[in-house]
């Protein structure tokens, strides 16, 4: 028993500052939105005490922010993850060691340069000297790529293709290659394999790779300020919008409470999800 509270105290003590800063930087200031978000916009702009629910009964006004997010967000981060995995299964399971240096080393190469600079190339390459000027040159006249859905879900897959295929590498890297041998003796074809060894084992990789990529996109405000051109915006630009430049606070806060809840909600039940698949097959191999 003494040693058993011992050990709590210096457990408790041990993670005492990592407990501090996730209270002072992430609960504290949800708190804060929380509370504006039932308030009042002042008359020269901002936060005025009180307590209402018109912020949150307001928030059909701003419904268009909200159907790009949770269309875009959700089709970019599959976007993502279909051009992912072809990709790490190559680096971890088919390249020679000298290649699969060479090739990482290319992936992480666009993080050596700013993200605004390579958003900017994008508007070069779709906007009309770009891509619509070589097909209207090969007789296909008056294509409009920039400012459209098409160009924000290609800037979302070219930012953040990276942190998509990592994870999935990490878990293909550490797949035992002997299982794909004895799934090849057993007479299984490579898709059988495939189905049943690979897509599983590398399920966790999946997982980190799809939430993490969602997770920022549903606060994404740069791509869709540039390659949407305020045509196709997402929530983090219609906040920017309302605490900026319309100085509503508290229409804001509730916006901001409402993505919070969107995004706990969505991870929650995918986490539910992956992980009761996870332990049924676990179940199934003993």
């Amino acid at each position: 028993m003494a040693r058993a509270r011992k050990w709590d105290w210096t457990a408790i003590l041990l993670m005492s500052p990592s407990f501090a800063i996730f209270l002072a930087l992430l609960v504290l200031p949800i708190v804060v939105v929380l509370v504006l978000s039932f308030g009042e916009r002042a008359d020269a702009g901002g936060y005025e005490p009180a307590f209402t629910l018109a912020q949150y009964a307001n928030l059909p006004a701003r419904w268009a922010a909200f159907r790009n997010t949770l269309s875009l967000a959700p089709t970019g981060t599959i976007l993502c993850l279909l051009a992912a995995y072809p990709l790490a299964y190559f680096l971890a399971v088919k390249a020679s060691r000298r290649s699969k240096l060479l090739l990482l080393i290319l992936v992480i190469v666009p993080f050596w340069t700013s993200f605004l600079i390579r958003t900017y190339a994008w508007i070069f390459i779709l906007g009309g000297k770009g891509i619509p000027a070589l097909l209207d040159w090969a007789g296909i006249p008056d294509v409009r790529l920039i400012n459209t859905p098409f160009a924000v879900l290609l800037g979302i897959v070219y930012a953040y293709l990276p942190l998509m295929v990592f994870p999935i590498f990490v878990s293909l890297e550490k797949l035992d290659k002997r299982l794909l041998e004895a799934s090849e003796d057993l007479g299984a074809s490579p898709w059988a394999t495939f189905r049943q060894v690979t897509l599983p084992l590398s399920a966790p990789g999946v997982a980190t790779g799809c939430m993490l990529v969602f997770i920022l996109l549903m606060g994404e405000y740069l791509i869709p300020a540039l390659l949407g051109g305020g045509k196709v915006f997402f929530i983090g630009n219609a906040l920017v919008d309302l605490f900026l430049q319309s100085r509503n606070w508290p229409f804001g806060s509730a916006v901001a409470v409402s993505l919070v809840a969107i995004m706990l909600i969505t991870v929650t039940l995918y986490l539910r999800l992956t992980l009761n698949r996870r332990g049924f097959r676990d179940q199934s191999l003993v």
